[in-house]
């Protein structure tokens, strides 16, 4: 009789167990990202990629660095100078000079008395894109951390009522994170200073700085400078040559004359459409469906490791996903 009733529920319990193996693992960040259509993906032009190529470290192995420069309309000026800069190979023996912890690495001329190229001075442009309906064409503008979504336009305001700490609102535009306030005709939007992003050194107000000093973010976004520094960039490829320099200890990490031997000597800096051997990235495109997925579950993690999703993201912790492609 126990032998009858078992098997009579064993009809049961096998669609149950496969029900369980069928159940399908919780998404990642990484799973998202891997699972993007092929036409998702957007290729960076080799005119938008500068290549810098440090000196190699003490085992003797070769250190590039890549930026992906920003598109218009933000920052162009600054943009157009480091066209020029490295056309004219300006930066070509020069070095790293500054790394302080959890700030910035920077780079440029240690003298300051190097001639600049004919034309590159510093410019008189504001730190962020107004009028954006007619200057946008380029852009999609998809999704704010705040909760609104959409491919159509700019963005409306926040549906849950969240606001970014240093701005109305946080999201992306056109594969880049970016900070605005207004909406439709009075929409007014800038680029934000995230980890690896790369802004243009200056000296004081109204100096805005000329793009021949350079630094990037290497410890945690620091949102205080959006709107007071040019953001140019992100470095997308050898990050880490420039994150695990040695730090300095003079004021504001700067070598002392004690730590020349620190600086990292600078052998060139090309634009990629320069080079005999061009690399090749894309972004994943911030207005598809897989980067909304992709926002959502960095977000809201619930896979293995997690046990409390956090229900919210900052906008500079939703690193947009960027691929070699070629070289």
């Amino acid at each position: 009789m126990i032998h009858r009733i078992a098997l009579a529920a064993l009809p049961l319990l096998l669609p149950m167990a496969a029900i369980a193996q069928e159940a399908p693992e919780p998404a990642t960040p990484g799973s998202v990202i891997a699972a993007a259509a092929p036409e998702e993906w957007t290729a960076i032009p080799a005119e938008d990629l500068l290549v810098m190529e440090l000196a190699p470290d003490t085992a003797g192995n070769a250190r590039r660095v890549v930026i992906q420069l920003i598109p218009a309309p933000f920052s162009q000026p600054w943009v157009e100078n480091i066209r020029t800069l490295a056309a004219a190979h300006w930066w070509d023996g020069t070095s790293v000079n500054r790394v302080q912890d959890n700030y910035v690495t920077q780079w440029g001329d240690l003298t300051e008395d190097k001639p600049l190229p004919h034309g590159v001075v510093a410019p008189e442009a504001a730190y962020e894109a107004s009028d954006l309906l007619a200057k946008t064409t380029s852009l999609s503008w998809l999704i704010s951390i705040g909760g609104n979504s959409g491919n159509a336009g700019p963005p409306a305001p926040p549906l849950d009522g969240r606001d970014d700490l240093h701005a109305a609102l946080a999201g992306f535009g056109g594969g880049w994170p970016m900070a605005w306030y207004g909406y439709q005709a009075s929409l007014q939007a800038w680029p934000i200073h995230c980890y690896g992003y790369v802004g243009v050194g200056r000296g004081y107000a109204p100096d805005t700085g000329t793009g021949a000093e350079l630094y990037t973010i290497i410890g945690q976004p620091q949102r205080h400078m959006d709107r007071n520094l040019a953001v140019v960039g992100r470095i997308i490829d050898g990050m880490e040559h420039l994150s695990s320099l040695p730090r300095g200890s003079g004021d504001l990490g700067f070598y002392t004359d004690e730590e020349d031997h620190l600086r990292t000597a600078i052998l060139s800096v090309r634009l990629a459409s320069e080079t005999a051997d061009p690399p090749s990235y894309e972004y994943l495109d911030t207005a598809s469906e897989t980067f909304a997925r992709y926002v959502n579950v960095r977000a809201n993690r619930d896979d293995a490791f997690y046990t409390v999703p956090a229900g919210g993201v900052d906008v500079c912790s939703v690193q947009v996903p960027v691929r070699q492609t070629g070289s």
